[in-house]
């Protein structure tokens, strides 16, 4: 049933791209065969992050990004990675309840994917995802992070331009450092900016940069930038998006072959992980893992002598 997949996701058909991203998400081995088929097709598309704290309003403006990249005739696929639903297992759909406006239009596709556990901010099977809305032809394809706070420093690694959104009155807003992610922000979004503590935030983060900017040099080919939106209101979005435009032409004086190899480096590293977890998920239920086990508990083998082990007959 999936050997036409290939050629209808090659055609745009969002329907086919759907089915091979449920396939990837359930860790369906006919999945890996169809995802190398289309992996020289990808590497077109530009790969734009969003992240942030929860309640920033990332959906707000990313529905406002979707709304300003189709004036432009742009194509967008965007993967909105969810919390995982404690009842299903499934995406808590926030999301695309907030991205209705765009339900209707051909040149938007929108998945929703949940994080099953996953660290970083994003999904297992986000790369994928990203691939497969390359593969279809998008222009602009859009990560938006789950919003987890401290963990969402992986999603550089796959995108082009990382924005971090950020909000006034958050409590002790210098948290963005210890996050990691003034590391990993090409631009700042100072988002709700109608909100009191606007100035204070906007401050303390120019004052964060320049003390980076000081202990890494002053010969940086790009430093980040802050741009401040209302994204409910549909205000200072316009220049989030020149500012977007800006750090996308600064890329373009660099060598993309580098920043490919850096990104690919990433993705097959997070492939092996993802099939080590999944086989170290499998043989936990073993009969060799509860022997072990059972060694653990009655004193005669201690927890890293076990896990040596574990790890020695996993990898025969």
């Amino acid at each position: 049933m999936s050997g036409d997949l290939l050629p209808r996701i090659l055609n745009g058909e969002t329907r086919a791209a759907a089915r091979l991203m449920r396939l990837v998400d359930d860790g369906a081995p006919r999945a890996r065969e169809i995802m190398s088929a289309l992996f020289p097709h990808t590497g077109n598309a530009y790969i734009l992050g969003v992240t942030g704290n929860p309640g920033s309003g990332k959906s707000t403006l990313v529905n406002q990004l979707i709304s300003r990249f189709r004036r432009q005739e742009l194509t967008v696929g965007c993967v909105a990675v969810d919390p995982t639903s404690p009842f299903s297992g499934g995406a808590i759909l926030g999301d695309r309840v907030r991205m209705q406006d765009h339900a209707t239009d051909d040149g938007v596709f929108i998945r929703s994917v949940a994080t099953r556990g996953h660290m970083g901010g994003l999904s297992r099977s986000t790369p994928a995802m990203v691939q497969v809305m390359d593969a279809m032809g998008f222009d602009m394809v859009i990560i938006e992070t789950v919003g987890v706070g401290q963990d969402e420093v992986e999603i550089v690694q796959f995108a082009d331009t990382s924005l971090v959104v950020l909000i006034p009155g958050l409590g002790d807003d210098i948290q963005a450092d210890k996050a990691g992610l003034l590391e990993i922000a090409d631009i700042f979004v100072l988002n709700k900016a109608d909100r009191p503590g606007i100035k204070r935030l906007n401050r303390e983060i120019r004052a964060m940069l320049n003390l980076h900017r000081i202990a890494d040099g002053e010969d940086e080919p790009y430093r980040p930038v802050i741009c401040q939106t209302s994204a409910i209101a549909d205000e200072g979005v316009d220049e989030l998006i020149e500012s977007i435009d800006a750090h996308r032409s600064s890329l373009a004086s660099g060598d993309p072959a580098v920043r490919q190899r850096k990104r690919h480096s990433h993705l097959v590293r997070a492939i092996a992980r993802t099939e080590l977890e999944s086989l170290f998920s499998l043989h936990t239920t073993s009969e060799k893992f509860q022997d072990l086990i059972d060694q653990v508990t009655s004193g005669t083998l201690d927890p890293y002598g076990a896990a040596d082990e574990l790890t020695r007959w996993l990898i025969q």
